[in-house]
């Protein structure tokens, strides 16, 4: 049996799961660490990684990798996405996380970050036709299923923290900033004509923002929290899903933070990351969408099973 550890560093925050493979192919998740690092903050139109974001991200992959040496015989997976894959001053940045956390990360790229998603989320799911989007802080994935498969595997160097702070969206919004946003969402999203194939099937969100509007939305109709169901798998109404982007837009920074679901270290993305979820379902003519708590990590973690996978042949998981 072997312990598998694999830490994901995103634009908004840096999550570790390590997971004990068992041998009847099952698995077993034995802790989960999540910190809010916000890395891709202030980046600016130079994509530059900024000291104090660095900063932070660096010590939580201190305490990522102390949590990893507690545990016999475990494999380290470490891959970053699109604030790394972005930034003008990556390579200053890997060697002082190598250097001062002792981890080597990845830098996978847009599209292997699609893949793994749909590898996630196909491999736990019942998905034979639709949309996947995942949707990050300074990127969003969209995979297209055909009859099972990965028909497109595209990445947008657009998500919640870039859109929530380019356009001014973290407090009270101003109508003419938010309308200005929803126009360069649609011009990204119009560019890309494949969408189309998925008008009137199924969107499955995953991402931080989008997990947060079904986390807010079970508690919203599940008072009672011995029925309250899990995010995987949860479905929506898109006129819910309307409804709840229209109390998300009325209200302030600190409204939001109230919302039960709403972590308050993302009360001040959230808006500009459903940006994307609400364009598609406005374009494709969707009824409903279904969440998903499994992405990339469980993507990685699958393929791991499959193929024994070590850590530099990550970059060629669409081939295997």
């Amino acid at each position: 049996m072997t312990n598998l550890a694999v830490i994901d560093l995103g634009s908004n925050s840096v999550r570790l799961r390590i997971t004990k493979l068992l041998e009847n192919g099952q698995y077993k998740v034995l802790a989960y660490e999540k910190e809010y690092v916000r890395l891709s903050a202030n980046m600016g139109p130079e994509k530059l990684l900024k000291p104090e974001p660095v900063a932070r991200t660096i010590k939580a992959l201190k305490r990522f990798k102390k949590i990893c040496q507690k545990f016999d015989d475990i494999q380290l997976i470490s891959v970053a996405t699109a604030a790394v894959r972005q930034a003008t001053n990556q390579a200053e940045f890997l060697q002082r996380v190598e250097k001062e956390a002792g981890l080597h990360i990845n830098v996978i790229s847009g599209e292997r970050e699609a893949y793994l998603d749909y590898v996630g989320v196909t491999r736990s799911l019942p998905m034979k036709n639709g949309l996947i989007l995942d949707t990050g802080g300074a990127s969003m994935e969209l995979i297209l299923v055909d009859d099972g498969h990965a028909e497109e595997t595209v990445s947008i160097p657009v998500g919640s923290v870039l859109l929530s702070q380019q356009y001014h969206l973290g407090d009270v919004i101003d109508p003419a900033n938010l309308y200005d946003a929803i126009i360069q969402v649609d011009e990204l999203l119009a560019s890309q004509r494949w969408l189309n194939r998925a008008r009137h099937s199924r969107i499955v969100a995953l991402g931080g923002s989008n997990r947060a509007l079904a986390k807010a939305y079970r508690w919203q109709h599940f008072a009672d929290a011995s029925t309250v169901p899990s995010v995987h798998g949860l479905t929506m109404a898109t006129a819910d899903a309307y409804a709840m982007m229209h109390q998300l837009i009325s209200d302030n920074r600190e409204q939001r933070a109230a919302m039960h679901g709403i972590a308050a270290a993302r009360a001040d993305v959230i808006v500009g990351g459903l940006l994307p979820l609400m364009a598609l379902l406005r374009q494709l003519s969707m009824k409903q969408l279904m969440f998903s708590n499994n992405g990339l990590r469980e993507g990685l973690m699958f393929k791991y099973i499959d193929h024994k996978l070590s850590a530099e042949s990550i970059q060629h998981l669409q081939d295997k």
